[in-house]
């Protein structure tokens, strides 16, 4: 018996989904699950300071147009 075409697409779509979903969770779990050693791990509110303090403007001098061309 023979599928009709919809159903077809339908079963192809599907399949690529599955095998997209595991290489993901594959990629995921070999290098993103378990940091590489215990000593990488940082004290949380390290990090929070870290990320939400705000940086200073690396360049605080404003420039001056004297009308020269570089």
């Amino acid at each position: 018996m023979k599928l009709p075409r919809h159903h077809n697409l339908a079963f192809a779509i599907s399949l690529a989904l599955i095998v997209k979903i595991l290489l993901l969770y594959a990629l995921w779990t070999m290098f993103f699950s378990h940091p590489q050693t215990k000593k990488m791990r940082l004290p949380t509110a390290q990090v929070e300071s870290h990320l939400l303090t705000a940086s200073a403007p690396t360049n605080p001098t404003p420039k001056v147009n004297d009308g020269t061309r570089r």
